[in-house]
């Protein structure tokens, strides 16, 4: 089966609301069995809607539409989706009272308003909202089905998953979506297409898409089968061989996040981290401390911008600084020495740079950032120059440093040559 997907509201038009239902609902689906081809936002136009819904039911058997049920002038799926279907509109006194118990439920004066979010198509299937007072409408037209949700996300993933999952599982043909998603760092796309094109052009029952994200390149790997087993076994083989073709540049094979890959290593290792940070401000700290448990492996870490505050937070050298500057690589050495040091962690990590827009010369252009790492046996130094706009270098830098990191323990796993006497 397939499915579109309509985003309703004119403000998703705008620069300043993002749609992440839509989102949501395309990983519910395709977890069903149902491949989405097509989603588009539309406006609060009544024929605009109506000609989403009308085009939309033409291709698919499956429309998913999210706002547009709220109670205000400007909210019209419900008289769009009831004007093509021929359906008429009338109030229902149990939407109505449940409407009624809302409001005095949060002690507060319903407007008359509200009274329109009662009004429901004929022949239409009311999906109750336990989170706000627009409900949901499941209606069936011509073989197609057509599923109006609420706009506010928690109101819509709520009555997903309590009043439409179960419906549309039994909508499902026995098709099944399996995916698997491998992330590689310190490579380009086009260097990474180029070396494993050769081993997913071999499969054309299986869907291979390359992204590029700051700092790593994804490489999505989908397949829609009836016959799971089979299916597994040929994306385990196109797994292995890419990995085999990319080495130690794959970080994972199963979508995580660099931050995580590396906790993940802390935490085997029973080794713990610490920071220094200049032009990355503090980014690192947060990614390494977004994961839930980080307390057992993150020390501690400083900002320290200023010349004075590296030499007095972290013990950097001021004549190093004077002599080499303070974006080099004896710099970044010293950040990660000195925070090791300092903190008592097994390793520690030095970022310096410029992040621009200004701050570059002809020598250290915008772009320009040292990463290091030290441990109690010395330290490792890369000096990369990145492209892009001020946020985009900050968040490279630390995935520059998250992935020396992890290196550091693929290194650290391996056997050392014995001594021959």
């Amino acid at each position: 089966m397939k499915a579109e997907i309509i985003a309703v509201g004119s403000e998703l038009l705008t620069p300043d609301r993002v749609d992440t239902n839509s989102l949501f609902l395309t990983a519910e689906l395709n977890r069903l069995g149902i491949e989405v081809t097509r989603k588009t936002v539309v406006g609060d136009d009544l024929g605009d809607l109506r000609n989403a819904f009308d085009q939309a039911m033409q291709r698919v058997e499956l429309v998913i539409a999210s706002g547009g049920l709220g109670p205000t002038e400007d909210d019209r799926t419900r008289e769009a989706v009831a004007d093509l279907l021929g359906r008429k509109l009338a109030r229902d006194p149990a939407v109505m009272a449940k409407i009624e118990a809302r409001f005095r439920q949060i002690g507060r004066t319903m407007s008359e308003v509200n009274a329109r979010q009662a009004m429901v198509p004929e022949g239409a299937d009311v999906l109750n909202n336990d989170r706000g007072t627009a409900p949901g409408l499941w209606l069936e037209s011509r073989g197609r089905v057509v599923v109006l949700l609420p706009g506010p996300p928690h109101e819509l993933k709520a009555m997903f998953g309590a009043q439409v999952e179960h419906r549309i599982a039994k909508l499902s043909s026995g098709v099944r979506l399996l995916a698997r998603e491998l992330r590689v760092a310190g490579m380009g796309e086009s260097d990474v297409d180029q070396r494993i094109a050769p081993i997913y052009t071999r499969h054309s029952n299986v869907q291979t898409t390359i992204l590029t994200a700051p700092g790593e390149i994804q490489v999505h790997l989908r397949a829609w089968t009836t016959d799971a087993p089979a299916a597994e076994a040929v994306l385990q083989q196109i797994q292995e061989s890419i990995v085999l073709t990319l080495g130690e540049a794959v970080f994972t094979t199963r979508g995580e996040s660099m931050e995580e890959v590396v906790a993940r290593e802390l935490t085997m290792h029973q080794a713990t981290i610490a920071t220094a940070e200049s032009c990355t401000g503090g980014l690192l700290a947060e990614r390494l401390t977004r994961i839930s448990g980080s307390s057992a492996y993150f020390l501690g870490g400083v900002v320290s911008y200023s010349n004075t505050l590296k030499s007095a937070w972290v013990d950097v050298p001021a004549e190093i600084i004077d002599t080499r500057g303070a974006v080099s690589a004896e710099v970044a050495v010293a950040l990660a020495d000195g925070i090791r040091r300092r903190t008592g962690a097994t390793l520690g990590v030095g970022i310096t740079g410029v992040a621009g827009p200004t701050g570059g010369t002809p020598e250290k252009p915008v772009g320009t950032v040292h990463v290091a790492i030290a441990d109690a046996s010395g330290s490792k130094e890369r000096m990369v120059r990145y492209p892009g706009e001020r946020d985009r270098i900050r968040w490279q830098a630390s995935q520059t440093a998250l992935d020396l990191v992890r290196r550091y323990f693929l290194y650290a796993a391996q056997p050392k040559p014995s001594a021959k006497g």
